[in-house]
């Protein structure tokens, strides 16, 4: 794949975000891939003050950000190009998984996330609008930004916080799960050589291994991700994002984003992974 074939998006508007960390961390990590891919980033969306609004008020507000990436991020898929989105959170999933639903039906979205965001609104305990993500690609509650995203084309990947009612979807097999031990087995199993659609939630990780919200014990390490990124490069990836870094400040210029994108190298360019 080279870079000619990709596309690089950075997402910066809020989505009903718990602090204002994410919106400056998405830059960050935009402009190293920006660095190692040689792609200028197309920036959408407005940062603005972290509310922590439930989702009845988080959606309204983020609609003109997520409706401008849904259009700039479908553009890239129906042009068959390769978008690579930096998002600050992964709600801004809710604008693209529908675009790979109707434009990529064949690809496989393996979503990388230490919760399963499969909650509905209905159900949810918290009324965090990055927790339904999956659940409103799926059609199982209309967020504005379409659904048509079947069950059965979701791995989960590295998740380990669920739900009573996540857990049973998982366990009825209507969505699955590779995790754990045997995780790179469970992607052979479960992704075979389908085409893949790619999300990072940072949180997957083990706590301390990138800034990001959540911390759940029990996360990946960058080996593990890097290995994880090696196994998926082998077959069609049609898209990558990642969410959920955080950062104090946009114009923080360290490189902690590079070992993250370092060990996702081999998801567009296994011969540059020592650029």
């Amino acid at each position: 794949m080279s870079a000619s074939d990709l596309g690089l998006l950075v997402f910066v508007g809020p989505t009903g975000d718990h602090n204002d960390r994410g919106m400056a961390g998405a830059p960050i990590v935009g402009r190293e891939l920006s660095r190692r891919l040689g792609l200028e980033p197309t920036v959408i969306g407005e940062p603005r003050p972290a509310t922590s609004a439930p989702w009845e008020q988080a959606l309204p507000a983020a609609l003109p950000g997520l409706t401008e990436l849904r259009d700039a991020h479908g553009h890239m898929l129906s042009r068959g190009h390769v978008p690579i989105l930096a998002a600050s959170r992964c709600a801004a999933s809710l604008a693209t998984l529908p675009n790979v639903a109707a434009l990529r039906p064949d690809a496989v979205v393996v979503w990388f996330d230490a919760h399963a965001d499969l909650n509905t609104p209905a159900g949810s305990t918290t009324g965090y609008l990055g927790g339904l993500v999956l659940s409103a690609a799926a059609g199982w509650w209309d967020s504005g930004l379409g659904s048509g995203l079947s069950p059965d084309r979701i791995v989960l990947g590295g998740t380990r916080d669920l739900d009573p009612p996540e857990q049973a979807l998982v366990d009825e097999g209507t969505v699955k799960l590779a995790a754990g031990p045997h995780l790179m087995d469970h992607l052979d199993r479960y992704v075979g050589d389908a085409p893949v659609y790619f999300h990072l939630d940072c949180d997957v990780l083990e706590p301390g291994t990138v800034p990001t919200d959540y911390r759940v014990p029990g996360g990946l390490d960058l080996d593990d991700l890097a290995a994880v990124a090696r196994r998926l490069g082998r077959n069609d990836v049609v898209g990558v994002e990642i969410a959920e870094f955080e950062a104090a400040d946009p114009d923080d210029h360290t490189d902690y984003a590079r070992p993250l994108v370092d060990a996702l190298m081999s998801l567009w360019a296994p011969q540059s992974t020592h650029l």
